[in-house]
């Protein structure tokens, strides 16, 4: 049975009416020695449950052992929720002394332009890059966000690496079934950085356990919560100043480019891609290699 603030009133009123007298905070303190308490819900039961679940996330653990212990680089990468720019109200509370005045709905036409964040987790790290677009999030925009955190921090940290793990959900501007993703990866990552690029998804339904999304994205959105994203810069100030106690670092870089949506390879591009797909599931498990 769940009980809510409001019910501990209702509770009152009922044994009052049975001649008991019985003050709602006496109902809460009833209830809490019962074993009830105040609870919200658990996201917790999937409705997407794959057969091959299980054997992904063992092929998953295996691919991270053999990168880690050969120190090779190993990135987890997810698209956070798109942001209006403007005075509108961000979820979380601030310590101020009166409350921040925002406008009362999210319409487009009142915001300066959209962010699209794209996170790129450096799992051996614990480093943190978020490229902001202003466009849409597409494949395009998706790798080239890996590339440029690669040109400009992965390619230092892993100079003698030529090969990248990138850990990736099974759906969006990263899913499995697009070849787009797979095309863009090629030209942008494999051939202009000669990486062989392996990619192993997470199974549908299971992006919580993708590590993006507790290492990095949730530390973001703690540290800017209630504060409204008004400008691109403010954005950009919030992801580098995020930090935590085990020592994450977080650098932020703007993508002004124009991103069209619904652009598709060519039968040029398909049919230069060097898809080499793994035995064990070989739709979530993949390796391209540079073109010689």
């Amino acid at each position: 049975m769940r009980w809510s603030r409001r019910t501990t009133t209702t509770i009152s009123q009922e044994l009052s009416a049975l001649s008991i007298s019985a003050s709602p905070n006496t109902v809460a303190r009833l209830l809490h020695h019962m074993g009830y308490s105040l609870r919200v819900n658990h996201k917790q039961i999937s409705t997407s449950v794959s057969p091959d679940r299980n054997l992904q996330f063992e092929y998953l653990a295996h691919l991270r052992d053999r990168f880690q212990r050969g120190h090779l680089p190993i990135v987890s990468v997810d698209s956070k929720k798109r942001e209006l720019v403007g005075n509108f109200k961000n979820p979380g509370c601030r310590w101020e002394c009166a409350p921040r005045r925002v406008y009362d709905h999210d319409f487009r036409t009142d915001s300066s332009g959209v962010a699209i964040p794209y996170g790129i987790y450096d799992v051996p790290e614990n480093r943190g890059a978020l490229v902001v677009g202003v466009s849409h999030d597409t494949p395009a925009f998706a790798a080239h966000a890996i590339a440029h955190w690669w040109r400009q921090e992965g390619s230092q940290r892993y100079a003698r690496s030529r090969e990248l793990l990138i850990l990736a959900d099974t759906g969006g501007s990263n899913g499995y079934r697009c070849y787009a993703w797979k095309t863009e990866l090629q030209s942008q990552l494999a051939n202009s950085f000669a990486l062989a690029v392996t990619v192993a998804h997470y199974p549908a339904g299971a992006s919580k356990w993708n590590p993006i999304e507790h290492r990095l994205f949730s530390e973001i959105s703690r540290n800017w919560a209630g504060e409204p994203l008004d400008s691109y810069q403010k954005i950009l100030n919030y992801a580098r100043t995020t930090r935590t106690q085990t020592g994450l670092q977080v650098t932020a870089y703007l993508d002004r480019r124009h991103y069209p949506c619904g652009v598709k390879p060519t039968p040029e591009q398909i049919v230069s891609l060097r898809l080499h797909r793994h035995e064990t599931l070989p739709h979530w498990n993949y390796t391209i290699k540079p073109q010689m």
